[in-house]
């Protein structure tokens, strides 16, 4: 077997080489990846931290059926219903770029995961933080605003790394409606040049440096915010 890596030197029939396709294609999939995130955060924070209301069974019901409603139906599918179905059912959404519908598809998917993680780290904490923002006068609100979230989401950057590394990776599902991305990329440059070992195998290399870039920022930002002295055991969870 014979590697010819000048293949990405190759003009692809539109005045770019290869390589300028590939690293287009890697800044889309960046995009995506990290316009998802935003969406992922932002909503599975709000509907994680419902989840954990005492006092408000009808929002706990409401964000259980979020969860449950993404997380139960496969990516893929809620790309295709986003790309072909919702737009034929909200025709507003006609005009609304494939990037955009894909970006909300992917968010809300993974929303629902990080929505888990986020109750899961509420729950973690020892009671005693709550009946603390209690007494020093604050609402459910302010209560959860500077005492609870943010050590929940302390605890939970650890499976939130994970789960921005699969959302990141998830966001090859993108080239199934056109979205020119790496994975549509290795596809199209594979059946041009017939030389898919050197295009896999470079579009594993981006996809690993991404992902390893990912895992490196989010151990930074655990290192920084870590609580000292703070022990979770049993779920339960502890202080000293």
């Amino acid at each position: 077997m014979t590697w010819d890596w000048q293949v990405f030197l190759n003009d692809d029939g539109s005045g770019r080489t290869y390589i300028q396709w590939m690293m287009d294609a890697w800044s889309w999939t960046l995009a995506v990846a990290g316009c998802s995130w935003v969406v992922a955060v932002s909503l599975g924070g709000i509907m994680g931290t419902l989840r954990t209301l005492p006092n408000s069974p009808w929002l706990v019901r409401l964000a259980n059926v979020w969860v449950e409603l993404f997380r139960n139906i496969p990516l893929l599918v809620q790309i295709f219903l986003w790309y072909f179905v919702v737009p034929k059912v909200i025709p507003a959404f006609q005009q609304v770029p494939g990037f955009v519908l894909v970006v909300f598809a992917l968010g809300f998917f993974t929303s629902a995961r990080i929505a888990e993680q986020v109750r899961a780290g509420v729950q973690a904490l020892p009671k005693g933080q709550r009946y603390a923002g209690m007494a020093l006068g604050f609402t459910t609100a302010q209560t959860y605003r500077y005492v609870i979230l943010p050590m929940a989401f302390r605890i939970i950057l650890p499976p939130l790394t994970s789960e921005s590394m699969n959302l990141l990776k998830n966001s090859s599902v993108a080239f199934a409606v056109s979205i020119a991305e790496l994975t549509m990329f290795a596809m199209q440059a594979q059946e041009e040049t017939s030389r898919g070992i050197e295009v896999y195998l470079a579009v594993t290399i981006l996809y690993a440096i991404s992902a390893f870039a990912v895992n490196r920022v989010f151990g930074f930002i655990e290192t920084k915010v870590r609580i000292p002295g703070f022990i979770v055991a049993g779920g339960t969870g502890g202080g000293h």
